[in-house]
C-alpha cells in the first residue's frame, strides 16, 4: 500500500506526521462519504486535566457549560481573548477521572500555558498528554456500527437575538456520547467516531479494526463539504465565534461570565457579526490547484474575505470554506486568485 505523508508534499505543513493519502485520494473520499474509513489524526495535541475541580474550573475559563459534564460525555469548547476573539478550540472528553482536551496540531502548548496560568489554588493538574493518547477517526455512515453503544451526536440550535434569560438549558450545547475502547475512549461526533487510544497501541488498534485507510486529504475534503470549521484555517487573529461557525457547538450563550463573553453577547443580540463562514465553489478553469489558506477573496477588485481550507472534492469539484464580510450577497461574482468563485447558498 502506497503511503504518502503530509510532510512529503509540504514540509512546512502544520499537519505533518500523518498520511496525506494512500495512493488514490478521490477513492478515499468516496469511501468516507459512502461507507467507512480510518483516518490517522494522531498529530492532534492532547491535554489531560485531572483533579476533582476540573469541571467547574473549565466551566469558568471557557465558553461551554461544563459543570455537569460527566463520565461518558464529550463536548466542544473555546477559549477567547478579552475582546472575544477565538484563541483556542478543543474537544473535551470526560472519563470520570480526567478531562481530555484534544486540539489542533501545534495549539496544545498555548492551551496548556493558559490553563496552567489560570490554576491558582484550584484542585487540577493540567499536563501535556500528546505522548499518551493518539486520535484516530472512523469517518462515514458505517462508523457507528464499528463501535456500538454510542448515542447520536447532539448539537443544540442557537437561540435567536434577545432570547429570554434562562431559556437556554444549563448543559453543554454540543453533547457527544463516549465509551471505553481498547484501553482508551471512543467519542461519537458528527463526522463519525473519534478514537482516543494509547499512543503505544496505535498500530495494534489500526490492525485490529481492519478498516480501510484514508488519508488526511480525504478527511479534509469531507470536512469542507460538511462546512465544519477548523481553528487556524477558518479563523484569524480577529475571528469571533459566530463568524467561523463555532457558535452552536462551542458556545453556551447564557451560562455566566467567561473571558470575552461581553463581545459574544453584544454581537449575538445585535444579530450582526461582521463576517460569516461560507462554502465557495471555484471554477477551476484558470488553475486546477486549490488556493492556499489565507488567499484573499475579491469582489470588484476589493478584498472582502479570505480562503480557509480549499480542496478538490470528488463530486463537487474545487470547493473552499471562506470567511467573507457579512453583507456580501450570495450571488456576488467573486474572484479567488485566478479562479471565479460563487457562494453556495444552501
Amino acid at each position: 500500500m502506497t503511503v504518502v505523508m503530509v510532510e512529503d508534499l509540504d514540509p512546512k505543513s502544520p499537519d505533518a506526521g500523518v498520511p496525506a493519502h494512500f495512493g488514490d485520494p478521490m477513492r478515499e473520499q468516496r469511501l468516507l462519504e459512502t461507507a467507512v474509513g480510518l483516518v490517522d489524526r494522531s498529530n492532534r495535541d492532547v491535554i489531560a486535566v485531572p483533579g476533582e475541580e476540573r469541571a467547574s474550573w473549565l466551566h469558568t475559563l471557557t465558553t461551554q457549560h461544563l459543570t455537569d459534564l460527566s463520565k461518558g460525555e464529550a463536548s466542544e469548547l473555546l477559549v477567547l481573548s478579552p475582546n472575544g476573539h477565538v484563541e483556542q478550540h478543543a474537544f473535551i472528553t470526560e472519563d470520570g477521572e480526567t478531562a481530555w482536551l484534544d486540539t489542533e496540531p501545534g495549539a496544545g502548548a498555548g492551551l496548556l500555558k493558559y490553563l496552567t496560568m489560570m490554576r491558582f489554588f484550584t484542585k487540577v493538574e493540567p499536563r501535556d498528554a500528546s505522548s499518551e493518547l493518539a486520535v484516530l477517526s472512523l469517518v462515514g455512515p458505517g462508523a457507528a456500527d464499528l463501535v456500538p453503544g454510542l448515542a447520536e451526536p447532539r448539537v443544540g440550535a442557537v437561540p435567536g437575538p434577545k432570547f429570554a434569560a434562562g431559556s437556554v438549558p444549563p448543559e453543554p450545547t454540543s453533547l457527544y456520547s463516549v465509551r471505553d475502547f481498547e484501553g482508551g475512549l471512543a467519542r461519537r461526533v458528527p463526522l463519525g467516531v473519534d478514537l482516543l487510544v494509547p499512543r503505544a497501541a496505535k498500530t495494534a488498534v489500526i490492525e485490529k479494526l481492519g478498516v480501510a485507510r484514508a488519508g488526511l486529504w480525504a478527511y479534509e475534503a469531507v470536512r469542507v463539504a460538511a462546512r465544519t470549521p477548523r481553528l487556524g484555517w477558518e479563523t484569524d487573529h480577529r475571528t469571533i465565534p459566530p463568524e467561523a461557525g463555532l457558535l452552536a457547538a462551542g458556545v453556551h450563550l447564557d451560562k455566566g461570565c467567561y473571558r470575552g463573553q461581553e463581545t459574544v453577547a453584544r454581537v449575538h443580540h445585535l444579530g450582526k457579526p461582521p463576517r460569516r463562514l461560507v462554502l465557495l465553489h471555484l471554477d477551476g478553469i484558470a488553475s486546477d490547484h486549490p488556493p492556499v489558506q489565507g488567499t484573499p477573496v475579491e469582489l470588484d477588485g476589493r478584498a472582502i474575505g479570505f480562503i480557509g481550507t480549499a480542496v478538490r472534492h470528488h463530486e463537487l469539484g474545487m470547493i473552499a470554506l471562506a470567511v467573507l464580510k457579512r453583507n456580501v450577497a450570495d450571488d456576488a461574482r467573486l474572484i479567488v486568485g485566478e479562479s471565479a468563485a460563487a457562494v453556495d447558498p444552501a
